[in-house]
């Protein structure tokens, strides 16, 4: 699978992100802080990863900032993207299940490299579920992102 993965610092859980995602097999787009001389505004940076995954040029996105929320908001402003902040793996797991979240927003200041691997695990081991209710959420929402209406 290919990932974009974004980060506003360079930090060493943004690092280790990007080689477990690799030692998993996975081919690594970086953006911000992780590519020299590209913006790392967590705007900017988690946009351009956000913008790879809605165009298909990747199959999904890690944006990650100082607490993942601003790197999720940028995220989830791209039409097609459903992005999560997940802070442990429990709501990595929902977050595929139920949401079937494209994105996956994770905050540096409080993620440890054991607990990134869990989020990661439960991340991929998970699936979209195929739940009427929820597939009409995710219909719902994606009428969202074309400007309609909720009903």
């Amino acid at each position: 699978m290919r990932i974009s993965v974004s980060s506003d610092l360079d930090e060493p859980v943004a690092r280790s992100l990007v080689e477990q995602l690799r030692d998993r097999g996975h081919e690594v787009v970086t953006h911000g802080a992780l590519r020299p001389g590209e913006d790392s505004r967590w705007a900017m940076c988690s946009e351009a990863a956000a913008r790879d995954v809605a165009a298909g040029r990747s199959d999904q996105a890690v944006v990650c900032c100082w607490t993942g929320t601003g790197a999720s908001i940028a995220a989830n402003k791209v039409p097609g993207v459903r992005a999560a902040l997940c802070t442990d793996a429990y709501t990595a797991d929902g977050a595929r299940r139920w949401n079937d979240a494209n994105v996956l927003a994770i905050g540096l200041r409080l993620t440890s490299e054991p607990l990134l691997k869990e989020i990661l695990d439960a991340w991929f081991t998970a699936g979209a579920g195929q739940d009427a209710e929820d597939r009409e959420n995710l219909a719902h929402v994606a009428r969202l992102d074309l400007g309609g209406t909720a009903r």
